[in-house]
C-alpha cells in the first residue's frame, strides 16, 4: 500500500471502497464523533504500525462508543496492522513533502517555537494482518483511556479508548493474515 504521508487514510479508503453497498458510510454520529461504517452496528477503521514503541491502537471517543453500544448492543473495529518504513535520517521525504505543500504549516511553526522534535514520517506501508474486533459494553473496562491533547483550534479533545494489542485474547476477535 502506498503511503505518501497518509497511509492510515489510504487503508480506510480501501476498506470503504471494498464495503460500499454492504455498509452505510458514514455510520452514526454521536456529538462530534462519527463512526466510519454501519450495518447493524457501527464500525471504526484503524491502521497501526506494527513496529512501533507501543502496541496500542487509539480507538474513538469514549462517550460516543458507549452510546453506540447502548443503542446497538455492540461496536466493531476493523484494524489494519501494517509493516511501515520511515524516512531516512536526513528526512528527505519530509523535506520533499514540505516543498510539495508549499512550506511549513502554522502547526509546524508553533512546534518549532516550542522546540518540540518532529516525528519521522512513514513513507511506505504494507498491510500484513486485519483484526476484526467486536466489543460489548462489559469489554470497555478492559480498554485503557487517553487524552490526545488539543485540537488545532485549542479546544481539548475528548477522552478516547485505547486497545492494547497484547490483550486481544480478552475480546471477540477474528484475524485475517495476508
Amino acid at each position: 500500500m502506498a503511503a505518501n504521508g497518509r497511509w492510515a487514510f489510504y487503508f480506510e479508503y480501501q476498506v470503504r471502497q471494498l464495503l460500499t453497498g454492504d455498509f452505510a458510510i458514514p455510520g452514526d454520529r454521536f456529538d462530534n464523533a462519527c463512526f466510519d461504517l454501519k450495518r447493524t452496528i457501527n464500525w471504526d477503521l484503524k491502521a497501526k504500525a506494527i513496529k512501533s514503541d507501543d502496541h496500542k491502537v487509539i480507538l474513538n471517543d469514549c462517550l460516543a462508543m458507549k452510546q453506540s453500544i447502548r443503542q446497538h448492543g455492540f461496536h466493531g473495529e476493523i484494524i489494519g496492522l501494517c509493516d511501515v518504513e520511515y524516512n531516512d535520517n536526513d528526512r528527505l521525504f519530509q523535506q520533499w513533502h514540505a516543498e510539495l505543500k508549499g512550506g511549513k504549516s502554522a502547526y509546524e511553526i508553533d512546534r518549532e517555537k516550542r522546540t518540540s522534535v518532529s516525528r519521522y514520517r512513514k513513507t511506505n506501508a504494507e498491510l500484513t494482518e486485519i483484526i476484526i474486533l467486536i466489543l460489548k459494553e462489559s469489554d470497555l473496562e478492559y480498554l485503557s483511556t487517553m487524552r490526545q491533547g488539543r485540537n488545532s483550534n485549542g479546544a481539548p479533545r475528548p477522552e478516547k479508548y485505547m486497545l492494547d494489542l497484547e490483550t486481544l485474547d480478552q475480546f471477540t476477535t477474528f484475524a485475517i493474515e495476508l
